[in-house]
């Protein structure tokens, strides 16, 4: 079966000659939940900016789907960065038009089902809406895409408890069994329940990615456990 991501040698130099990333090689299928893991500055924002083709590898290869990043494969992938992509002076009723004006693939079926699961209200301002609120509308108008791809770069970052328990629970609910999705963070602890697999990025080099149960067994640790190992100062 074709992978839904793939890179190979994927490397990211900025001016100066930092490496964002270095020689990445990774392949992601379909019907996953995966695990971005790392400190700040490890190399995930870029990673997920370069697969949206928001950002340019300086060598290597990446494709979505068989395909090299550009107009078709942004078709197939759906991006919610760790900014808010909205307005403060908008509803969030205007902020999901946008959106389906925007994306053919855009579902308002769906859209609807998760604005009620996360109790949010058409009328509502987004300027007036809590972090964890507005990261509940940000996650909402990503899934609501019938895309292959889902990126979402720190969803819970930031937010409370029950926010980010909300938060998680929409993702398992939500999310299109065909397709994968691709979540970066370092709070490795609070999600670790919903990954399938996960990747360990350290300056900007892929040190792990293994199945989360593989984890368990050879290594007898949560996923929180080894992270903490791996990053260890």
């Amino acid at each position: 079966m074709q992978p839904i991501l793939e890179t190979k040698g994927l490397t990211k130099t900025y001016m100066g000659g930092r490496k964002a990333l270095h020689d990445v090689n990774i392949q992601i299928g379909g019907g996953k939940i995966i695990g971005l893991l790392g400190t700040n500055g490890s190399g995930k924002s870029t990673f997920m900016k370069i697969a949206a083709g928001l950002a340019q590898p300086s060598s290597g290869t990446i494709q979505i789907k068989g395909m090299p990043v550009g107009l078709e494969s942004k078709k197939a992938v759906s991006f919610m960065p760790d900014r808010p992509v909205t307005e403060s002076w908008m509803s969030v009723a205007d902020a999901v038009a946008f959106f389906r004006d925007f994306y053919e693939d855009f579902n308002m079926e769906k859209a609807n089902s998760m604005l009620q699961f996360m109790n949010l209200n058409k009328s509502d301002r987004i300027g007036a809406l809590s972090k964890g609120m507005n990261e509940r509308l940000q996650l909402t108008l990503a899934l609501s895409r019938d895309a292959s791809l889902y990126m979402l770069d720190e969803p819970i970052g930031g937010v409370d408890p029950v926010a980010r328990g909300k938060i998680l629970d929409a993702i398992v609910e939500f999310y299109n069994e065909d397709s994968s999705i691709l979540i970066s963070t370092h709070l490795v602890r609070d999600i670790e329940r919903i990954f399938d697999e996960v990747i360990f990025i350290r300056s900007g080099e892929v040190v792990l990615h293994d199945e989360v149960e593989n984890i368990r067994l050879k290594h007898g640790k949560s996923v929180d456990d080894m992270f903490k190992e791996v990053y260890a100062e």
